[in-house]
């Protein structure tokens, strides 16, 4: 049986930390669905649209990745994709109490979905999609943290010469 893992998230914008994860994660799964959480609660900088494009071209690489949205709860969605685990990167501390609860939240909801977590890479440890929006408004120069297309998308946004 395919082993598939869904990678849940906003990805606004996908960082290279989130690419290393993706990478990371096919060498534990056959599979992975990159799963961009449409949360109209949520004000993004880039559209649902925009993300998904970006993911696209991101992963282009990879023909066993494919990009989906959802909304609603995220063990819903799984079981209507017929998907045993959640993958999850961890960066800090911080993020794992956050993870911790949330995990143990859709093991609550769902006991047949299982979670796994795997630690960022040292070099994107300190790397977040809010960090990079923030420096990219103001000119920093993001090009490492991002994909090539993130770069020019922000650069867009922000209306700075490319």
């Amino acid at each position: 049986m395919e082993k598939i893992a869904i990678y849940p998230g906003s990805f606004d914008p996908v960082t290279n930390g989130h690419l290393d994860m993706i990478e990371r994660g096919l060498k534990i799964f056959d599979k992975i669905i990159v799963a961009i959480l449409v949360n109209l609660e949520k004000d993004s900088l880039f559209s649902v649209e925009e993300r998904t494009e970006m993911l696209e071209i991101s992963l282009k690489k990879f023909s066993n990745v494919e990009v989906d949205t959802f909304d609603g709860l995220l063990v819903d969605y799984a079981a209507k994709r017929k998907v045993h685990a959640i993958l999850r990167g961890l960066r800090a501390v911080s993020d794992f109490e956050y993870e911790f609860q949330m995990a143990m939240m859709n093991r609550r909801l769902n006991r047949e979905i299982q979670s796994v977590f795997l630690m960022t890479g040292l070099r994107w440890i300190f790397t977040s999609s809010s960090i990079i929006k923030e420096a990219a408004k103001f000119g920093g120069n993001i090009s490492d943290m991002v994909p090539q297309v993130v770069t020019e998308k922000l650069k867009e946004k922000f209306k700075q010469p490319h």
